[in-house]
């Protein structure tokens, strides 16, 4: 047998001892990982139909001209010629919102930025969902809803222009302390809708007035190499989360670096006393994040605060640096919420609280429900992790949630504060859990 034989010998053995463990891969629950979640090529969008050159059909580069009716055109003329790919060419173009119809795609030259009106007039009002409620809000700079296919891909820029409306939402939180985040009028930059089979990759989104990106009812959602940012200084943006994925089902988040000021990845889903009976709601349900790089955030992955049912969720192979917490577990009085089968595992880098747990009291309120139901955090693991943080259990009990069936497993934890309450979560097994130098036990 030759050089070469036994080299492809290898190389197939190799694809195919890879190709076993993965399909061994199971989620917390024990249900299988779908092969769907390691098929992970980038689109191609010579693949996806005519290509719509925006410079092509009267938009010309000018950061200061708003067209919107323009771009919006062009989408309009690509679905009502079957379809098409819509080119953002080199270049700094204004818009407000705009919104992708079926068999549409987005796709951003290298250089090219489509960057988002900082006046809140030009955009429309629509109903939409917003903080675990649907209602009448401001839509996204960009939106797809019943867009099954729909993609956004190459090497350019989504910039939400984000700086005149982050100033005037301190300058009203100085005025009204109970301002809330939608009090201060704003859109999100990515909004994406009751669509399957999704595709964000490549691209830059910086700089967002509200949420970066939203997704509700979404089904085989995969964002793949992205750069999301918005600032924590001089100017906070507040409430840019990162990504905030809202009733969803097979979600994929991976190689991507996040930093916003305010959640790195949230799980959303509704809010309110009555949450679980209202339809509109729902659950998010087989979420992968993986190999990705967190810069500051207020947490990698973040549970709530409007969320009723979160199961099978993964983070794992991450980097951390700066970021307030590692998970965040946000647990509201006046929503009954149970989030099960978490797994956080091989994590790297530091964090001002390993696993934060409490009361999340912000802007709640109990109305009307007497039998309101007790919320649930179950079968939760975390191992494999290595991380600096000044507070290693940052957990209070309440009777108004149960914490069940957590495991620790394999950590080495430096921590100003390495104290651990094991009376607040029954049963709690901690296995090679070192903080400080110190191997913790089991009570």
């Amino acid at each position: 047998m030759n050089k070469k034989s036994i080299k492809l010998i290898i190389f197939l053995f190799a694809i195919f001892i890879n190709t076993q463990v993965f399909s061994q891969e199971k989620f917390p629950d024990g249900t299988p990982i779908p092969d769907w979640f390691r098929k992970n090529e980038v689109v191609n969008i010579n693949s996806l139909g005519k290509i719509y050159r925006i410079t092509d059909y009267g938009v010309i580069n000018d950061s200061t001209i708003l067209q919107t009716e323009k771009i919006q055109a062009v989408i309009d003329r690509a679905e009502q010629n079957g379809g098409g790919v819509i080119v953002i060419p080199q270049g700094t173009f204004l818009s407000s919102s705009i919104f992708f119809k079926p068999k549409t795609h987005l796709y951003l030259e290298k250089n090219a930025v489509l960057k988002g009106s900082d006046d809140i007039s030009n955009f429309p009002i629509v109903e939409t969902r917003m903080e675990g409620q649907t209602l009448k809000y401001f839509p996204a700079l960009v939106n797809a809803d019943h867009v099954n296919g729909f993609t956004i891909s190459g090497e350019g820029t989504l910039n939400g222009n984000g700086m005149r409306y982050w100033k005037s939402f301190w300058k009203r939180r100085a005025v009204n302390s109970k301002c809330t985040n939608m009090d201060e009028l704003r859109p999100r930059l990515l909004y994406v809708s009751n669509s399957n089979d999704v595709q964000i990759s490549g691209i830059h989104l910086i700089n967002s007035p509200f949420w970066t990106t939203h997704f509700y009812r979404c089904n085989n959602v995969k964002m793949l190499n992205l750069y999301i940012f918005s600032p924590a200084e001089p100017v906070k943006a507040p409430s840019t989360d990162g990504i905030d994925i809202d009733a969803c089902n097979n979600f994929l988040v991976k190689n991507c670096f996040i930093s916003a000021n305010d959640d790195g990845i949230a799980l959303k889903g509704g809010k309110g006393t009555w949450a679980d009976k209202d339809p509109t709601n729902g659950s998010n349900t087989n979420i992968i994040i993986e190999d990705c790089t967190y810069g500051f955030c207020h947490s990698a992955l973040t549970c709530g605060s409007e969320s009723i049912h979160d199961r099978n969720i993964i983070l794992r192979r991450c980097t951390v640096d700066k970021a307030n917490r590692l998970l965040w577990l946000k647990m509201r009085p006046d929503t009954p919420q149970k989030y099960e089968y978490i797994l956080v595992e091989n994590i790297k880098g530091n964090a001002n609280s390993f696993l934060f747990i409490k009361p999340w009291s912000q802007f709640f309120d109990l109305k009307d429900r007497k039998d309101m139901p007790l919320s649930y955090s179950a079968n939760v693991t975390m191992r494999n992790i290595n991380l600096e943080c000044e507070v290693f259990f940052n957990v209070k009990e309440s009777d108004k949630y149960k914490l069940t069936n957590f495991t620790f497993e394999n950590l080495n934890i430096k921590a100003k504060d390495g104290k651990i309450n094991q009376n607040a979560i029954k049963p709690f097994i901690l296995k090679n859990v070192i903080v400080n130098n110190v191997k913790i036990k089991n009570n």
